[in-house]
């Protein structure tokens, strides 16, 4: 089962690979990677699914309750985050972050008189197979992305030769990278949950 899924994960970051490459091969020299995008809707989709999926798993192990709840409030930012030209398009200006506020507002709420019990859960999850997983996910989308893409860099880099679009697929393609593994992360939260679920079952 192990080989299986390491199998299965293999074949999924080497598909979102070949997605991202999808747009450079159709669109050649005229490739933008911008907001309306493959890439770009592949983060839609990962980042609200691991969304999903971390809430449904707060719902099913009282133990990682907080931690699955904060997880899918950090990730129902990044997708609202990564909606912001739609939102800012057809809402108003401004609104992701008005929104994002909402959401952090929200769970600052549902966890008032609660946290003190914050760490334990927090801790019970870092003690999770998943856990590692997920970290390297975020530091990648937060941190590392951020770093390759930087405009200081590449125009350094590349001089009189600079082209955006090669800087918009390293800092796209790396944060892809960040939201699959967060997305692995949140189905193995899942499945890790859906066990200690049956397992209590059995025994009451």
């Amino acid at each position: 089962m192990f080989l299986l899924r390491a199998f299965i994960y293999l074949i999924s970051l080497a598909g979102v690979g070949y997605l991202i490459g999808l747009e450079g091969y159709e669109f050649k020299t005229l490739a933008a990677y911008s907001e309306h995008t493959l890439t770009e809707h592949m983060q839609d989709a990962m980042t609200f699914l691991s969304c999903m999926l971390f809430l449904y798993a707060s719902r099913i192990d009282p133990k990682l309750k907080i931690a699955g709840t904060m997880l899918a409030a950090l990730l129902a930012m990044m997708f609202v985050r990564e909606s912001d030209a739609l939102l800012d398009q057809y809402v108003f200006d401004g609104a992701w972050q008005t929104i994002v506020y909402l959401i952090l507002g929200t769970v600052l709420v549902s966890l008032w008189g609660k946290f003190s019990h914050i760490y334990p859960s927090l801790k019970a999850y870092s003690e999770t197979a998943c856990y590692g997983t997920c970290l390297s996910g975020i530091v990648i989308v937060l941190a590392f992305s951020r770093m390759m893409g930087r405009n200081s860099f590449w125009t350094s880099v590349m001089g009189d030769n600079y082209m955006r679009v090669v800087k918009d697929i390293v800092e796209e393609g790396t944060e892809t990278l960040g939201y699959t593994l967060i997305l692995i992360s949140a189905i193995e939260l899942v499945l890790i949950c859906r066990r200690n679920r049956a397992r209590a079952l059995a025994v009451n």
